[in-house]
């Protein structure tokens, strides 16, 4: 039997998901270490939020004409260089950590560095995983779903937290070698570059993808659900550690493990969304993540005992774990390859600038009513959300 030309199974396929293994490892990491070391070194409120905003700023500025000139350069070329710069940044700042030169505008300008790299890796491993699962998008995705959770969520932050507990420089030499790991093993991936077209002004084709993206119904929907979402869930977020701890009087050393519930509500959904999409098909399962996330947050909301907070930590990670699965699966198929950075990047754009209009929303509501009351209008919302776009997302092909 021959070697697949596309798919799960290929050797490139598990190069790059190897590579997105380590480079997730990385950003757990340093999405641990980063604020915690500018929190320690500064003890000041404000240099703890211009280091933040510098991390999420190149998602509002960047993204959109990072996408479109990685439609135009060959995806794996710009991944290897992405991965390159971020590899070479983070040792250079762990010297000056242990030089103590690390002042509030050297940590900024690093975050704001890193994520700018991140934004055209981002969009580059996209167009290179659409390139290589072929029609098995499903399966592709629910891997490196259940990739990204273990290195961003497990394996990075306790890394990171026994790292930082030697000496903080380490942390950011670890992410150095997991971004040149990354490196290496993205250039042992063999794709097809892109298909060359008329170079027309960088303008022009970030305008191109916006107007594919808000022209085709189907993928407006499941982008529109995704921004949404993330503006009502950034606002869970925001005061949900507040409620476990003051309302379910959970422990402040427990908190954490909360995030640990959802992580494992994401593996475990992970490879049942992609299953259960080839039984029912993608929009019936979307629906019904959709529903599922509804749940953990209502029971998060009406939850009075501590219990009910690891549950619906878990039920809202199987919720989320599934939706990301299918709907990156169909907005990558509903997008031409030659629009792929494009359409990913303005995806990346609508989640992460709505994300802190939720949080912001958040605490204010919750003083002028209750931390309950914002939960469970959270959870109002989403179910809202699901029930406007379902008529659009049964339209989704079985996969």
């Amino acid at each position: 039997m021959g070697i697949p030309d596309a798919g799960v199974r290929t050797d490139s396929f598990r190069r790059l998901l190897a590579a997105w293994g380590a480079s997730s490892v990385g950003d757990g990491v340093l999405t641990a270490a980063l604020p915690l070391f500018t929190a320690v070194s500064t003890r000041d409120p404000v240099s703890v939020s211009v280091v933040a905003v510098a991390s999420v700023l190149p998602w509002l500025l960047v993204a959109l004409p990072a996408g479109a000139l990685v439609d135009r350069w060959p995806p794996r070329a710009v991944l290897i260089g992405s991965l390159v710069m971020r590899a070479a940044l983070t040792p250079a700042l762990a010297a000056l950590i242990a030089a103590g030169a690390a002042g509030v505008a050297v940590l900024a300008g690093c975050a704001f560095l890193l994520s700018s790299a991140e934004t055209f890796s981002d969009s580059a491993g996209q167009t290179l995983l659409v390139t290589l699962a072929g029609t098995d998008l499903e399966r592709a995705n629910g891997r490196v779903v259940s990739t990204e959770t273990t290195g961003v969520e497990i394996a990075g932050p306790l890394a990171a937290a026994g790292l930082f507990a030697w000496r903080p420089e380490f942390c950011f030499l670890a992410v150095g070698f997991a971004f040149a790991a990354a490196a290496i093993l993205a250039s042992a991936v063999t794709a097809h570059g892109p298909v060359p077209r008329e170079p027309t002004d960088l303008r022009t084709e970030v305008f191109e993808g916006l107007r594919f993206l808000v022209h085709q119904p189907s993928l407006r929907t499941v982008v529109g659900v995704v921004g949404l979402t993330a503006l009502v869930t950034s606002g869970v977020n925001a005061v949900a550690f507040l409620h476990a701890i003051e309302s379910l009087h959970l422990p402040a050393a427990s908190v954490p493990t909360l995030l640990v519930c959802t992580a494992v509500g994401t593996l475990a959904a992970a490879p049942l969304a992609s299953r259960a999409s080839q039984r029912w098909g993608s929009g019936p399962v979307m629906i019904t993540a959709l529903i599922v996330l509804a749940a953990g947050i209502a029971t998060l909301a009406v939850g009075t005992a501590q219990w009910a907070a690891w549950l619906a930590y878990l039920v809202m990670g199987l919720g989320a774990g599934a939706w990301n699965v299918l709907s990156a699966a169909n907005r990558q198929r509903l997008t031409p390859r030659p629009l792929m950075g494009r359409v990913t990047s303005a995806h990346r754009v609508l989640a992460w600038g709505l994300m802190p209009l939720g949080a912001a929303l958040a605490g204010p509501l919750a003083e002028a009513t209750s931390l309950r009351a914002v939960l469970m209008g959270a959870a109002v919302l989403v179910a809202a959300i699901t029930l406007l776009a379902a008529p659009r997302l049964r339209g989704l092909v079985r996969s």
